[in-house]
């Protein structure tokens, strides 16, 4: 025999169950918008980058990003602030190149607040070699900015660009 402790939480279960099952459709239409929206801003800043524009990072990036460059070596780190990384990654790079990086393909998938972009970038360097790596960035976006980033590139090919070019006098 159940008792009433028991019948009660069975009849809880029996209506969770049923009032999760009528709100699942909803659930499952705000992520997708949501996703939608993400994917949007990630594709929309890509387009921009590719087409010339230099504001990529300050568009997609909020100011208090979480940047982990994911596997080993002296520039395997976490970034904590959209200024960090400029000045730690991106600024010592780009002061090497002898134009700016530029997308040249892009594949975007997005889950409610999560976007992974797998990409691949391209320039030519101040020593007359050519630059290109692969990258995978998975973000967590939050108010139409990216506020975690885990990014993975092949960073031999990062590190030798930062051994080989000295950065310029400033």
């Amino acid at each position: 025999m159940m008792s009433i402790s028991s019948r009660f939480q069975a009849a809880l279960v029996g209506w969770t169950v049923i009032a999760m099952t009528a709100l699942w459709p909803q659930m499952a239409s705000a992520n997708a918008d949501i996703a939608a929206r993400n994917k949007r801003v990630v594709t929309d800043a890509f387009d921009r980058w590719a087409a010339g524009g230099t504001t990529f990072f300050n568009d997609l990036l909020a100011l208090d990003v979480v940047w982990t460059i994911e596997g080993s070596g002296p520039n395997a780190v976490t970034h904590r602030g959209r200024n960090a990384l400029m000045d730690g990654a991106v600024q010592p790079l780009a002061a090497r190149l002898a134009a700016p990086l530029k997308p040249v393909s892009k594949r975007i998938w997005a889950d409610g607040d999560h976007v992974i972009v797998q990409w691949e970038g391209t320039a030519p360097v101040r020593d007359g070699q050519a630059y290109t790596n692969r990258y995978v960035w998975i973000m967590r976006m939050q108010d139409g900015k990216a506020t975690e980033v885990n990014a993975f590139l092949d960073l031999a090919r990062f590190d030798d660009v930062l051994r080989r070019v000295p950065a310029p006098a400033r």
